[in-house]
C-alpha cells in the first residue's frame, strides 16, 4: 500500500511582502481616519469657544449700550491700522447690583472698551478689554471737568472680556432723512444712534502659534500667512468673524 506524503508549505517571501504591504495600507488609513477625527474635533472646540467668547462680549455690550448716554467727551476712537483697534468710552446707567457699596452714589457710570497685548504663559495674547468706573468715579470726573481720564487705561480695574482677538470694530451710525443708516458725523449734541460690531477673533489652534505682538499683527511671513489681512479674514480658516448692530441708548439726550 502507497501512503501519499503530505508537504507541510509556509509563505513565501513574496506572500509574506504582499501581507505586509496591505497591513501597512490599512495602518494609514486608521491613522488619516484618526487623524482627520481629531482635527474635526480641534476646529468643532475651536469654534464653540470663539462663539461662547463672541456672544459674551455681545451680551455685555449690549447691557451697557443699551442704557449710554451721550456726552460731548465720548470717546468713540477708530484706528484703521491693519487689522483695526478701535477704542469705546461712554456714560451707562448702571443698577445697584453692578456697583459696590463704596463706589455706588448713583447710576451714572462710565465704561470702556479697547485692546491690549497680555503676557499670559510666557506668551502674547491679544485682548478685548472692559474698563468701568462705579458712580462715585464718574461724578467725580465730571465735577473736574475730566470725564476723558475715566476712560483711560487702569491695570487695576480694567479686565479681559475676551482672549484672542485680531480685531474689534466699534463703527457710530444715525439714519438719514430716508431712513438709511450712514457714518455718523461727530459733533457735540447729538450722539449715534447704534454702532457696528465687528469682531474677529483667532480660532484655539491659531491663538497657540501666535507668541509675539507682530505676529497678532499679521506681521513675518508664518503670521502673514495664517493672519494675512483684514480684507482677506473671510478666507482664513483660523478666524471666526461675529458681527452685530447695537443700539446706543438715549443718544438723543
Amino acid at each position: 500500500m502507497i501512503h501519499a506524503v503530505r508537504k507541510n508549505r509556509g509563505f513565501t517571501l513574496i506572500e509574506l511582502m504582499f501581507s505586509m504591504t496591505i497591513g501597512s495600507i490599512i495602518l494609514l488609513l486608521a491613522a488619516t481616519v484618526l487623524g482627520s477625527s481629531g482635527d474635526g474635533y480641534e476646529r468643532i472646540g475651536g469654534n464653540v469657544a470663539s462663539e461662547r467668547e463672541a456672544r459674551a462680549l455681545f451680551s455685555q455690550l449690549t447691557t451697557d449700550l443699551s442704557t449710554a448716554r451721550f456726552h460731548k467727551d465720548t470717546l468713540i476712537e477708530n484706528n484703521t491700522k491693519a487689522w483695526s483697534s478701535d477704542r469705546l468710552g461712554f456714560f451707562s446707567l448702571q443698577p445697584s447690583q453692578a456697583q459696590t457699596n463704596a463706589g455706588r452714589v448713583g447710576d451714572l457710570c462710565t465704561a470702556n472698551y479697547y485692546i491690549k497685548d497680555l503676557t499670559i504663559g510666557g506668551k502674547t495674547v491679544r485682548c478685548l478689554m472692559r474698563g468701568f468706573r462705579e458712580s462715585l468715579a464718574t461724578f467725580e470726573g465730571l465735577r473736574r471737568n475730566a470725564v476723558p481720564t475715566l476712560f483711560e487705561e487702569d491695570t487695576e480695574l480694567d479686565e479681559p472680556v475676551v482672549f484672542g482677538v485680531i480685531s474689534f470694530e466699534a463703527r457710530p451710525k444715525s439714519r438719514n432723512a430716508e431712513g438709511r443708516w450712514n457714518d455718523w458725523v461727530q459733533n457735540d449734541v447729538t450722539g449715534p444712534e447704534a454702532l457696528d460690531i465687528k469682531l474677529v477673533l483667532a480660532r484655539r489652534d491659531l491663538s497657540a502659534q501666535l507668541k509675539t505682538a507682530s505676529d497678532w499683527d499679521g506681521q513675518g511671513p508664518a503670521a502673514s500667512r495664517l493672519v494675512g489681512k483684514s480684507e482677506d479674514a473671510d478666507r482664513k480658516k483660523g478666524l471666526e468673524i461675529y458681527q452685530t448692530q447695537l443700539r446706543f441708548g438715549h443718544y438723543a439726550d
